[in-house]
Formats: C-alpha cells, sequence, structure tokens
C-alpha cells in the first residue's frame, strides 16, 4: 500500500524537527562562565549623601550569594551592633544590608565586602566591591596607604585589621583595649598591602591587629599588633610600614591544684624565670621543696616535704612587681613514683646529646653504676651533667659517625627528692649516622651589624639550627640533616641573645629580622656558601 506523497512529506520533518530538537537539548561543552556578576542599581545610590534610612538593596544581573561573609565584609567605622546581610543559605537577585546601629551624624561609611559576592553557578567573585554613603553633605575621600610584615614571620597573617584611631581629647594609648577605631579597613587573605579609604583630615594612631575575637579590640593573649611611632597626619602621600608581632604576655600566676601526694601545680602566663613560691604561714618541721618547669605546659612543679597535717594553706606568688596570694586546699591523692625516660632523638647529630628526663626531682646519680659500650663492646667515656630547670640529665659523649651505643644503668643509678632510687636496670640504645649523609652550611654575611642571631628555620618558622655571632661574618652549620631550610637573621640589638619582641604600651618595636632570598635545599654529602647580604 502506497502512502500520499503529501503524507509522506509530513512524516520526514516531523522526524527532522525531532533530531533538530533534541541536539539542541544537548549539552555543548561550552566556555565555562568566569565573568562576575554586574550591579544593575543600588538603593540608596552608592556614594549617596545625606543618609537617612537603614536599609540598602544591591542589584545584579544575575542570582547572587554571599560567602565567608564574617572575614570578608569590614565595615568602616565599625559598629556597635552588626547590621543584617542577606542572602546567605541562598541565592537572590540582590543583597539586602539592614542597619540596626545608630548612625553617627556626618560620617562616611564604607561597605567593603572583598570577595564575598560571587555568582550562584560558578561562584565567581565580584571583586572588592565597596558600597559607601554619608550621613552628611558630603563623602569624606582621603585614604592612608601601606603595608603589613611581620616581625618574625617571613609572611603575614592573613586578614589583618588595619585601623585608625582619631588623635582627639579622648584619645589614651588604652583606647585599642576597650574601643573601636574610627577607621578600619583589611588586608584580607592574599594581600600584605592595604588603603583605608574614605576619611576625613586630621591627625590619626596607626595600628594594626591580628584580631582572633574579629571584635577590633586588642588582646594581649590572643593577638598579634602592631603600630606606627607616634600620630600620622591626613592627608599624606606616605605609605606606611607596620610591623606585626606578639606581645610577651603580662605575668599572672593562676589557682594551684593538686597533683600529687605531695606535688602541687602552679599554673601562670607569661614569663616564668623571676616567678617564686613561697608558703605564708607555718610549715612542717623540716620543711624542703623543689620546683620543677613542666616541659610542655606553662605550668611549675612544686614538690615538697613531709606532707602538711593541715586542709588548706597560703601560697605568695611574686614575680618582679607582681604579688598575689593563693588559697589551696590539700587533697589525698596517690604519690608519684620515679621513673625515667629518653627525650632525645634515638639518631643524635654530632651537636645532640642523650638526655634522661625524671618525673620526679632527682637530687643524685652514681656515675659507678653506669656503662657505656659501643656496638664493638668498647668502653665509652661521658660526662654527666643536670639542668635542674627541667629535672634532666645529659651525658655528653664523643660520638662517633655511623656508630651505635649501648647505655646499662644499675639499680640505684638515680635517686630523688624522696631517697627513691631506680630499683630497676635501665638499658638505652642510640645511634649516630655517618657524617656523608649530612650536609653543611656556610653563610657570609654581608652588612652585618652586630652582634646577630643567625638561624635555619623551617615552613611554620621554627627554629632547627641557631648561630649566634658577636664579630664574625662567616657562619657556619655542619651536619644538617638533609631537607629545605629558610635562612633569617635578628639583629640583637640588646646583645641578650635571644630575640625580643615589642610592647606598644611601651611603645617598643620588636628586634629587625631580615630573612635571605630562598636557599637551595640541603642534600646528603654537599657544602653549600651563601652569601646574605643584609640592607640598612
Amino acid at each position: 500500500m502506497r502512502l500520499p506523497l503529501m503524507r509522506v512529506l509530513s512524516i520526514v520533518f516531523i522526524a527532522i524537527t525531532i533530531v533538530n530538537c533534541a541536539n539542541r537539548g544537548t549539552p555543548s561543552g561550552g566556555e565555562k562562565d568566569v565573568a562576575p556578576p554586574v550591579i544593575r542599581k543600588s538603593i540608596p545610590e552608592n556614594f549617596s549623601t545625606n543618609f537617612k534610612g537603614n536599609e540598602i538593596k544591591i542589584y545584579f544581573d544575575e542570582y547572587v550569594k554571599i560567602k565567608d561573609v564574617r572575614k570578608q565584609l569590614i565595615i568602616s567605622p565599625p559598629m556597635d551592633t552588626p547590621p543584617t546581610v542577606t542572602p546567605l543559605g541562598g541565592a537572590s537577585e540582590y543583597i539586602t544590608i539592614k542597619i540596626s546601629d545608630t548612625l553617627k551624624d556626618n560620617t562616611t561609611y564604607a561597605f567593603n565586602f572583598g570577595e564575598s559576592i560571587v555568582d550562584n553557578n560558578e561562584e565567581n567573585p565580584y571583586p572588592y566591591y565597596r558600597y559607601v554613603f554619608s550621613t552628611g553633605a558630603t563623602i569624606d575621600s582621603l585614604s592612608v596607604k601601606g603595608y603589613v610584615i611581620d616581625a618574625l614571620n617571613e609572611e603575614p597573617d592573613t586578614f589583618i585589621s588595619v585601623m585608625l584611631y582619631e588623635a582627639d581629647s579622648t584619645y589614651s594609648d588604652s583606647i585599642v583595649y576597650k574601643d573601636k577605631p574610627r577607621y578600619i579597613t583589611n588586608t584580607l587573605d592574599s594581600l600584605t598591602s592595604f588603603s583605608i579609604d574614605n576619611i576625613k583630615e586630621g591627625q590619626y594612631k596607626l595600628i594594626a591587629l591580628k584580631d582572633k575575637n574579629s571584635n577590633y579590640l586588642f588582646n594581649q593573649k590572643a593577638d598579634k599588633i602592631g603600630f606606627k611611632e607616634g600620630f600620622i597626619s591626613v592627608p599624606t602621600d606616605s605609605s606606611f610600614k607596620v610591623t606585626l608581632f606578639k606581645e610577651d604576655i603580662n605575668f599572672k600566676a593562676i589557682k594551684p591544684k593538686q597533683g600529687g601526694e605531695t606535688r602541687i601545680i602552679f599554673p601562670y602566663e607569661g614569663d616564668y624565670e623571676s616567678m617564686r613560691i613561697k608558703v605564708l604561714g607555718e610549715t612542717p618541721e623540716g620543711y624542703q621543696t623543689r620546683i620543677i618547669k613542666d616541659a610542655d605546659k606553662d605550668t611549675l612543679h612544686y614538690w615538697y616535704k613531709p606532707k602538711f597535717e593541715i586542709d588548706t594553706t597560703f601560697f605568695i606568688v611574686t614575680n618582679k612587681d607582681y604579688v598575689d596570694t593563693l588559697k589551696h586546699h590539700f587533697r589525698k591523692i596517690k604519690a608519684d613514683s620515679l621513673q625515667l625516660k629518653i627525650v632525645s632523638p634515638g639518631t643524635l647529630t654530632s651537636e645532640e646529646e642523650f638526655i634522661l628526663e625524671g618525673n620526679v626531682p632527682l637530687t643524685a646519680i652514681d656515675k659507678s653504676k653506669i656503662k657505656l659500650m659501643d656496638r664493638d663492646s668498647v668502653d665509652t667515656d661521658f660526662e654527666v651533667k643536670y639542668d635542674s630547670i627541667f629535672n634532666r640529665y645529659t651525658f655528653p659523649v664523643k660520638k662517633k659517625e655511623g656508630q651505635k651505643y649501648f647505655f646499662k644503668m644499675l639499680p640505684g643509678t638515680f635517686t630523688d627528692f624522696y631517697e627513691s632510687i631506680n630499683k630497676d636496670t635501665l638499658d638505652y640504645t642510640f645511634r649516630t649516622k655517618k657524617n656523608s649523609e649530612y650536609g653543611n652550611i656556610r653563610v657570609n654575611l654581608r652588612n652585618a651589624k652586630f652582634p646577630m642571631i643567625i638561624q635555619l628555620v623551617d615552613s611554620r618558622g621554627e627554629v632547627l639550627y641557631e648561630r649566634y655571632t658577636t664579630e664574625s661574618p662567616v657562619v657556619d652549620f655542619t651536619n644538617l640533616l638533609p631537607k629545605q631550610y629558610a635562612l633569617r637573621a635578628i639583629f640583637d640589638a640588646n646583645g641578650n641573645g635571644k630575640f625580643d619582641t615589642g610592647n606598644y604600651l611601651f611603645g617598643i618595636q620588636p628586634e629587625r629580622v631580615s630573612y635571605s632570598p630562598p636557599i637551595e635545599e640541603v642534600r646528603q654529602s654537599f657544602d653549600f656558601i651563601i652569601d646574605f647580604t643584609l640592607l640598612d
């Protein structure tokens, strides 16, 4: 049976249409959308004056959402009651800012969104959008620019708050602890430079904070701080460098607690070296004490004998000008028994020594009960040194490369504060690598100002090797473990052999630190020579 020609053509046309529709529905695999959203309008308009309302709407050409607003959004000057910004959990074609705080008269406000505004699909950010308005007749238009460095680390932290405090009749140095700044900006996560914009003419104190609590107030325990000496005058064409540092914490004694039958734990904050502990009142006859520093915590362990026959006593804790009286309740706790542990690595370099640490204060060691042999059973000489602060014995040995050593310590080698001894034989081993397994670095210091501390540090800034020089421009690091290091120099201005940080209230900047350009990775059996030029 033959179909009419028109019916055949109709069937062919429908089939072609279906195929074409199917093709149009197939994903094309086109280019990824990388364009940021576009602002269509703002109500009120950006840079409005005589602002009187409490709501702002910003409209976009596509759906947007807010991302990391807590870190990214900076409002200058800060508001006591943060505004509500939506949408946070979803997407919308506009952003709404609802202001709950009472706005100050004749003040320019800036909402710095950073890169928190992104489109809904690909999360392309609208870069560094700023919405600005004034409650007065004019928009303040002056700026303060600069950059932030870290006093000790090669790279500064991210999200540094940079702030201006107005030098008016209400200003005092303690303002950073209790009041929010007049103007603020943020270095965000990829920049070290800053620009505080839309400020008015005047004199200001320039402060930088690594603000852990995001409250624009300086917390000495948690935050890093940096400051420009004196005040800055605006307008200015200067670019200001601010060095961020962690202050030494002011000393504070914390309530003690019973740690063992005759051991009291004294936690503290700050520097313990001048900390002194004294019983206020009567003590048992023949009373003796020993104090040991905890190796890992800000704690002193206060050991005493004999036991108190009372429930409560008081201690006076002093540290230079600090004095406090602390009440302590005695508790019945199991007595500590003598234990020793190795705190040195199993493989020692030529600069490292074998170290044992006791958990109870040690008072004597019988060297005659110790034997040290190498792998060939040859007796090896050793010395003994005691560290009373950390309750450790160090055993300096004239070590040979590629050797293994065996310590045997008989019962009665160690005696502790309570006349107890080790009752078992203690066996320990350690080894040394061959010199060919290490690398060496010689550093030639150019333009050095002595004394100096030269350090090799890891990627986190932790010190792995250190040298101190008072006059020689040549510094050698020998027997280095093969790895990548960073090289830095500390200008030891006061000659005390350590890095000294700054102090905001005393107006003290930290000692200067310089990093060399990246150095070659240390390899086995290689000697490296580095010229380290220190700039003025």
